[in-house]
């Protein structure tokens, strides 16, 4: 930011925030005249050149509001990030946005912002808390299934002198092209009586080009479900040297949306029917893995496994102890801070299964689940999530826990054995940036729940369930409080008569 913005936050009950927030004038013009600029270059004027229009002259000729309209369009998001991070606040849920009236020249822009915040914890006890800690063990199911996988790492692909079976790989050639539509008259034909060998229903109908839709000696595993659904079960039973013409139809919910719903034609050719052969477990098999012998070879997996189990077990000593310290702690979480929390895990959700190429409407038909259906499903995560970051919001602030440039050095160096950038050149990048404030966060939750973890005392795990089956006035408070749905009122005065 050119000049800093002023904020000033009122505190509004039910973990919600007013933020009133003051964007200096000399910021708002400057970003009036970078956005003239902006415009400027595809304005055009007699005696300048494309793109060479002064910001002035874009001004006088489209009017100070409508570039000032503008240049607050392109940058009220900016000014509000920038302004949630002066607050000093962490919101959740969408903020209510009041812009008002813009100013005239060489006055300040204001606006406010409404929006709930994470609640503020009260915390209990918090060092030498009890959690449940189990020990790291490899089962031998677990070991033979690593070496399974080894095996399946070393397979070779032997031909097969036989029609294709499930399992088997089929190296193929292939030509597709996309079909008119049917009258609806005529769309009887399934997909498994497409398969028969011949041209079928779809020859006579009108095709298309398919984009992609050829390719020479393809290595295919049938059964693997890599292609579209019907193409691998087309070609079982299929001998080297035939060839299969079938229609199928791409799934509604298909990656590229031209082909999406459409029926196509294949004509695929087997050129050979290859077996999956997977090595004995012996003492070839240890030396081709890289191993003295099979002794060797179990013990170093073992040890890999175990390695793992340890890790895993650590992670879930650490949660359990800061679940242990949030069970102490009082945080108090309205229903409406939930459904945001919930809705915003929702969001991030949707945006991860978008990079695999599930679209929120794809998602809803295959899980069968209406979207406030999932948002309901999330809440009690949200709810435990909250306030897992309120107690460690709070333990931060009370310990003053701030991270060093050592600390974030150490964050950002490679792992041991491995290589990558320099981790000084990473935090000049983040401070550039202004990101490195948010990996100081992360790093200050990460040493508050090591805090918490290295004076927690273990328990076993069978005595941490036996203490959650005891009866406890609190548990009957809690449990009546959660059937009447008073999640905010205090628990009534126990008595033996109760």
């Amino acid at each position: 930011m050119a000049q800093a913005l002023k904020t000033t936050v009122t505190e509004l009950g039910d973990s919600r925030v007013r933020v009133q927030v003051q964007v200096p004038a000399e910021e708002l013009e400057g970003r009036v005249e970078r956005t003239a600029r902006q415009l400027g270059r595809d304005l055009k004027l007699p005696g300048f050149r494309r793109g060479k229009v002064p910001a002035p002259l874009v001004i006088q000729r489209m009017g100070r509001e409508a570039v000032l309209e503008e240049a607050v369009r392109g940058t009220i998001s900016s000014w509000y990030s920038d302004a949630i991070a002066s607050a000093g606040i962490v919101p959740v849920g969408d903020p209510e946005l009041d812009l008002g009236e813009l100013p005239p020249q060489g006055q300040a822009l204001e606006f406010s912002i409404e929006i709930g915040v994470l609640p503020k914890a009260q915390l209990g006890e918090y060092l030498g808390v009890e959690a449940p800690r189990r020990e790291p063990e490899v089962q031998e199911a677990d070991l033979d299934r690593e070496i399974e996988l080894m095996r399946e790492s070393l397979a070779r692909l032997q031909t097969a002198e036989r029609p294709a079976e499930r399992g088997d790989f089929v190296v193929i050639d292939y030509e597709g092209a996309l079909l008119a539509e049917r009258d609806p008259a005529e769309a009887g034909a399934s997909a498994e009586g497409a398969r028969a060998e011949g041209a079928g229903s779809g020859a006579e109908r009108a095709r298309e080009p398919l984009r992609g839709g050829e390719g020479r000696d393809q290595l295919v595993e049938l059964g693997a479900g890599n292609l579209i659904p019907g193409f691998e079960e087309a070609l079982l039973g299929a001998s080297g040297g035939e060839t299969r013409t079938f229609a199928l139809r791409f799934p509604e919910d298909y990656g590229a949306a031209e082909v999406a719903g459409r029926e196509a034609s294949f004509e695929v050719t087997v050129k050979e029917v290859k077996r999956k052969e997977l090595p004995e477990v012996d003492e070839d098999f240890a030396l081709d893995a890289g191993f003295d012998d099979l002794a060797q070879l179990r013990e170093d997996v073992r040890e890999r496994l175990l390695s793992q189990a340890r890790a895993g077990v650590e992670a879930e000593f650490r949660q359990s102890a800061l679940d242990a310290a949030v069970a102490l702690a009082r945080v108090e979480v309205t229903p409406e801070l939930v459904h945001s929390r919930a809705r915003e895990m929702w969001e991030r959700m949707l945006h991860a299964l978008s990079h695999r190429g599930i679209s929120r409407e794809a998602y809803l038909q295959i899980s069968g689940r209406q979207e406030q259906e999932v948002v309901s499903e999330l809440e009690p995560e949200a709810e435990l999530a909250l306030r897992r970051e309120a107690v460690i919001t709070a333990i931060v602030a009370e310990r003053g826990i701030t991270p060093t440039d050592e600390d974030v050095l150490a964050a950002l160096a490679p792992s041991e054995g491995q290589e990558g950038p320099d981790p000084h050149e990473l935090l000049e990048q983040l401070r550039s940036s202004g990101r490195l404030e948010d990996l100081r966060e992360d790093l200050a939750a990460r040493q508050a729940i090591d805090l918490i973890a290295e004076h927690a005392k273990p328990i076993a795990p069978a005595q941490a369930q036996a203490r959650e089956r005891l009866w406890t006035p609190e548990k009957a408070a809690e449990q009546e409080r959660a059937q009447t749905g008073a999640a905010s009122a205090p628990p009534r005065l126990w008595t033996p008569d109760r």
